[in-house]
């Protein structure tokens, strides 16, 4: 795994703030020699070499500037030069440690091992040749061979890790990125399955999530190279051992299901390994078309929720592999939790206002077809005898039609999508006013404060859907001749009131949104709009004398 670019930018930062360090404490070790025995050259090669990784420091540090870094080759050469001068083995190791560390986060652990071999031997070759041979110095030799292998193989190990963890945090925020919530739940999951597919070299993967709530199991599959959109199956709640689902705290891995099968896997509550590894039953690995697999739970709310399963890899897997899926799994926890968790709120509140729209029609149209159904019978029957009345009987039905027809009109716009944008409130609001007012309907003052508005755009379509149903209502219920819309926003809230001089509700007093969904009163849909926006509804009602509805919206 290789870091992303901007990973890569803040290693080679760490690398070049690293060099001067390194090479400030070489200098001090040189001048701790005697004058005869400094070696004037060493001293200004360090100096030369200090001031060039000084500068390259500085450039970095520069915000916008993009300079390319000494490559690792260059700090290799130097350190080469650098044995030949310096009379100081202790001011070599200084360098060497620098290029160790370098290099393990450029390289990695393993080809720096070659490296740290290759220095440490020149080291005793130069130590060798520059003094006698006998069985202390042999000793030292050895001492010297040991040491400065072990502390270049220490150097590069901490930035072997650093560079992984730092290649490990972008994968990560990959991983966070796609979960976007105005993707969708589909896309996102496409997205986040072809990417740890193409992460761990798999021909499939699968998400399994357990909706407890009513009790079904939601499969979701993708086969490399899919980009069409990811549909679920839904399978009830007695197939959940095909996908391991009756064992939430076992990791595992199987290479093979053939015969007895080839698989590791432990307890991730401890990590203990287990003694008797879970297997998915046969029937629903040929179902799946499964040949090994990797499955690991995810969690909401530190409860199991489902697993993430990883199957036919082309390699065979190891366990730093399960333990790194392990990971990605408790980091997708939450981002997964909210994704499925708006998925909940989405469907509810479109139930929501499929109810409204069902209780409108039959409340309204479709009373009112009976209603006339009925009359059109009762004037079948007349028209021979009393032609007149029966004429305006039709006249009066015909308007009534009329009435009913521009309902439904008014209904279906009010259906289609609305996008209101924060500029856009104020003048929407004040054109749907003016229509208001030339269909008849009560008295209408508008009153915003312009000046102070800067809502997000997402609050203003609902406020807006909010102000709209609240005066279909007064039109079509509160029967008021005068109503009195206020808008406004302060440092911490955007409040809209609507107030009429109506009949008011059923009950009397003031009430909050949630009192209401204990009392069963009040408008629904304008209760529900204002929860998902996190705002206060408050209903005040005097029967007979009119209402006053507020919705206060925190902004903060």
């Amino acid at each position: 795994m290789q870091p992303h670019a901007a990973e890569r930018r803040y290693l080679e930062r760490q690398i070049a703030y690293a060099r001067p360090v390194f090479l400030v404490l070489a200098l001090v070790d040189l001048f701790e020699e005697p004058s005869s025995l400094r070696g004037h050259h060493a001293v200004a090669f360090i100096a030369v070499y200090l001031g060039i990784s000084l500068a390259i420091a500085a450039a970095h540090n520069l915000h916008g500037v993009d300079l390319p870094s000494l490559p690792l080759a260059a700090d290799i050469i130097a350190l080469s030069v650098f044995l030949l001068l310096s009379p100081s083995v202790i001011a070599f190791l200084f360098v060497y440690l620098f290029v160790a560390l370098a290099a393990g986060t450029r390289w990695g652990l393993r080809r720096t091992v070659a490296f740290a071999g290759a220095a440490t031997f020149a080291l005793l070759v130069r130590a060798a040749l520059r003094g006698p041979v006998g069985w202390p110095s042999v000793v030292s030799l050895l001492a010297l061979t040991v040491g400065t292998f072990s502390a270049g193989i220490g150097l590069a190990f901490f930035g072997d890790r650093n560079r992984r963890h730092a290649a490990e945090h972008e994968f990560l925020a990959r991983f966070s990125s796609l979960m976007d919530v105005d993707a969708g739940v589909s896309e996102s999951l496409r997205q986040l399955l072809g990417e740890l597919a193409r992460g761990f070299e798999c021909e499939m993967a699968f998400l399994v999530f357990r909706d407890a709530e009513i009790e079904r199991i939601f499969l979701w599959t993708f086969h490399s190279g899919d980009e069409a959109r990811l549909s679920p199956d839904n399978l009830p709640l007695l197939r959940g051992d095909g996908f391991l689902l009756d064992a939430p705290d076992i990791t595992v891995c199987w290479n093979s299901l053939e015969s007895s099968g080839d698989g590791f896997g432990w307890d991730r509550r401890n990590g203990r390994p287990l003694p008797d590894l879970p297997h998915m039953p046969g029937p629903a690995a040929k179902e799946l078309g499964i040949r090994s697999f990797m499955s690991v739970t995810f969690d909401f709310n530190r409860l199991p929720a489902g697993r993430i399963i990883l199957a036919n890899s082309q390699r065979r897997f190891v366990p730093e592999d399960l333990r790194w899926l392990e990971r990605v799994a408790r980091h997708l926890s939450r981002p997964l939790e909210n994704l499925f968790l708006l998925r909940h709120i989405r469907a509810r509140a479109i139930d929501a206002e499929r109810s409204r729209i069902s209780r409108d029609i039959h409340d309204g149209i479709l009373q009112t077809l009976l209603s006339v159904d009925i009359q059109l019978g009762v004037i079948r029957k007349r028209l021979r005898q009393a032609p007149e009345p029966a004429a305006e009987a039709l006249s009066s039905l015909q308007q009534t039609v009329r009435n009913e027809t521009e309902e439904l009109r008014q209904l279906v716009t009010d259906m289609r999508p609305l996008r209101v944008e924060s500029a856009d409130l104020v003048d929407l609001m004040r054109g749907f006013a003016e229509r208001y007012r030339t269909e008849t309907g009560p008295a209408l003052d508008l009153l915003i404060d312009s000046a102070q508005l800067q809502v997000p755009d997402r609050i203003c379509r609902e406020l807006f859907q909010i102000y709209r149903e609240s005066l279909h209502n007064v039109k079509k219920h509160a029967h008021a001749t005068h109503v009195v819309v206020k808008l406004w926003q302060n440092d911490s809230a955007v409040i809209l009131v609507v107030d009429d001089n109506g009949e008011g509700f059923s009950f009397a007093g003031r009430f909050t949104g949630d009192e209401l969904d204990r009392l069963r009163l009040g408008p629904i849909s304008i209760k529900e709009r204002t929860r998902s926006m996190g705002g206060v509804l408050t209903v005040e009602s005097t029967p007979g004398h009119g209402a006053r509805l507020t919705v206060e919206v925190p902004l903060g």
